[in-house]
């Protein structure tokens, strides 16, 4: 990766699996990193872990089924670093029904 140093990125789902190692991933490259979850435990564990090895991340508990807490875990980003370039959306959540039906309120369970 290239050109990834100093970019703000935030990762749903990022308490453990794919979440987990793409934020130690990008951070060990110089990306800032917002972390979401439901685990705050696990979130503060990993992000006191980027920053023991000079990494920056901050988090925010996030249930991505709660519309707000996405909203606040972006506002994290843009307050704390003035801006937000990458959103992976990592979280997994499966409302039933075509993605071409644009039924928002599915994803507020």
């Amino acid at each position: 990766m290239t050109g990834i140093a100093g970019k703000v990125i935030a990762i749903t789902g990022a308490s453990s699996g794919i979440g987990a190692a793409a934020a130690r991933h990008l951070a060990e490259r110089g990306a800032i990193v917002v972390l979401g979850a439901r685990r705050a435990d696990r979130l503060e564990m990993l992000a006191a872990s980027i920053a023991s090895k000079g990494g920056k991340a901050s988090y925010l508990v996030t249930d991505v089924r709660q519309r707000e807490d996405v909203a606040g875990l972006v506002g994290l980003a843009t307050d704390r670093y003035g801006k937000l370039d990458v959103l992976i959306n990592n979280a997994g959540i499966a409302p039933i029904s075509l993605l071409d039906d644009l039924r928002v309120d599915d994803w507020d369970a």
